[in-house]
């Protein structure tokens, strides 16, 4: 018997905790190297920003994310922690 299996995706996330908002719409991507890539080119980007968070997350979806990492989509939630920044 053969599972119905979705391939897992990836979503880089680029958060501002000054704006408490995504700077723009998550990046997807199916391979998981090319993902790794972009992530490692993003954070070489953003270092030494504390007021960027640049998060990976592997999902079947977008709308997983949104459901587990909500704190990313109602930025006020999220940037309560750096209200000082």
């Amino acid at each position: 018997m053969q599972r119905n299996r979705q391939r897992l995706r990836h979503f880089l996330l680029i958060f501002d905790h000054k704006k408490g908002a995504l700077l723009r719409p998550p990046q997807e991507f199916e391979d998981a190297q090319e993902a790794i890539a972009a992530y490692s080119r993003t954070e070489r980007e953003y270092e030494g920003r504390e007021d960027m968070e640049i998060v990976l997350i592997g999902s079947d979806s977008l709308a997983t994310v949104k459901r587990t990492h909500a704190n990313y989509f109602a930025g006020d939630v999220a940037s309560k922690y750096l209200r000082g920044l």
